[in-house]
């Protein structure tokens, strides 16, 4: 039976770069299909040792096709591995690219002391390469657990005036973006909706650009904060009121590390700051904060993440809070709770899917409960 070449081409697509040249030898039908560039729309390459080069080498001159590039770079403490995502970088940028969305995942175990020179050196030259039509709609640096700089955020703003979303909270150690980038970045890149960043990236003049009459509607911001936080001022409730009246479809996703001394999680986070996934992940008393998220976030909120201890307070908060978020679809909570807490969100959470809520301590990771 024979398949339409636009039917290969689709299943194609799905395939890993390894399988693609697997089927590519197949016929000589099969091998013509994958030269299709629909099949090379979406693609993710695994840079892992042992993958017989994952067919980079037989496809190299087709990666200048890919409009959505994936590079997940496995097992860290291979050289190998971290030069063939080196190499896909430089290829998938040459003369008459397509690239528009670029996406950096690195899983495994990390060597001593290794900062990811050799890729972040690499996503530099890609964007400063003179003779490349380069111009990305979408960079996702969340899973590219490297120091970022300043330089080179200033360069992909630079490369990319039609940029509309950039995720650069990668929860590092450090945070090596000052303010000024951030603020050169949204100047930059009017069209920019979806922004990802450290909170002390941030500041009411960086934001206050977002307020100009001109801009496009923002849509996201995903803030992760950390210890530095606690040497930065605070966004007033007063800005996130104006700047939510000037974006009303304008939500919040962030994220409040252990890091962070509990006393500023109450000052980082502001009624009118519109929140809708909120993660805790801290060891410490969390009631009254619970208590504050139930009474300004609860209309709005459709995930809460918390790593706290357990108490009879604490199961009464969570009683409460479930009681007032109808749009909730997701609760994970790392300490023990009541069983009246799980029946709680189960009868007043409609769209609830997925929670993780333990009566008892389990093994670590403790496994989800999806609901069909």
């Amino acid at each position: 039976m024979e398949f339409p070449e636009e039917v290969l081409a689709h299943i194609f697509s799905y395939l890993s770069l390894w399988d693609r040249y697997s089927s590519s030898r197949v016929c000589k039908a099969w091998a013509q299909t994958m030269t299709v560039p629909s099949v090379w729309h979406y693609t993710e390459v695994r840079c892992e040792s042992g993958t017989k080069d994952c067919g980079l080498q037989h496809f190299s001159h087709l990666l200048r096709m890919v409009k959505h590039l994936k590079i997940t770079v496995c097992q860290l403490k291979e050289v190998a591995s971290r030069d063939m995502a080196v190499r896909v970088l430089n290829q998938a940028a040459e003369k008459d690219n397509r690239l528009r969305k670029l996406c950096v995942s690195c899983t495994g175990d990390f060597p001593l002391f290794y900062s990811g020179e050799d890729i972040l050196r690499s996503i530099n030259g890609v964007l400063l390469n003179k003779t490349s039509s380069l111009s990305l709609c979408e960079v996702d640096f969340r899973e590219m657990p490297f120091t970022l700089s300043d330089q080179l955020i200033q360069n992909v703003a630079h490369q990319s005036p039609k940029l509309r979303k950039l995720y650069i909270n990668n929860q590092t150690l450090v945070c090596n973006v000052t303010t000024d980038t951030i603020q050169e970045l949204l100047a930059s890149c009017p069209q920019l909706c979806v922004l990802g960043v450290f909170y002390a990236s941030l500041s009411e003049t960086v934001l206050s650009v977002l307020l100009s009459p001109g801009r496009a509607p923002f849509q996201l911001l995903e803030l992760f904060c950390e210890r530095s936080d606690k040497y930065v001022p605070c966004i007033s409730n007063e800005f996130w009121g104006a700047l939510r009246e000037r974006h009303p479809s304008l939500v919040v996703n962030i994220t409040l590390n252990h890091t962070l001394p509990a006393r500023k999680f109450l000052k980082i986070l502001q009624p009118q700051m519109p929140v809708r996934d909120l993660e805790l992940i801290t060891y410490t008393y969390l009631v009254p904060e619970i208590h504050f998220v139930t009474a300004n976030y609860g209309p709005l909120l459709e995930k809460l993440v918390l790593q706290t201890t357990s108490s009879a307070e604490l199961n009464s908060a969570l009683m409460d809070f479930a009681a007032c978020c109808a749009r909730l679809r997701e609760v994970h909570c790392y300490c023990v709770v009541s069983q009246s807490v799980i029946q709680a969100f189960l009868s007043s959470c409609p769209l609830l899917w997925r929670y993780t809520l333990k009566t008892r301590k389990e093994p670590h990771p403790w496994t989800c409960t999806v609901l069909k």
